[in-house]
């Protein structure tokens, strides 16, 4: 998985097409991504007792991560991801400024 925690990344599909967030957390397995204020959805919960009462709660869901494309820190432009080793170390590169990410 090419994207991490931290990273700046804008939605391309979806219905959030456009936004940009920063990623919360990364589910390498399935191949998902968690964006803060991204995939919003509603969920009605039901009473569990009288004290406690029902409520719509906000959820944020996963995006597959082929629907986000990452924004270049230095450049500040959408670009792929790329990698680079030097001296056993291998690093994450921009593909349009060649920079290091």
């Amino acid at each position: 998985m090419k994207l991490k925690k931290g990273d700046n990344v804008k939605v391309v599909r979806g219905k959030d097409k456009g936004k940009t967030g920063k990623i919360d957390m990364v589910f390498p397995k399935i191949n998902k991504i968690l964006v803060n204020n991204i995939n919003l959805y509603k969920r009605h919960l039901k009473a569990r007792s009288q004290t406690k009462p029902s409520e719509i709660v906000t959820l944020t869901k996963p995006l597959p991560e082929e629907n986000v494309i990452l924004i270049c820190p230095k450049c500040h432009k959408e670009t792929r991801v790329g990698y680079r080793i030097e001296k056993g170390v291998k690093s994450r590169v921009c593909k349009k400024c060649e920079a290091e990410i």
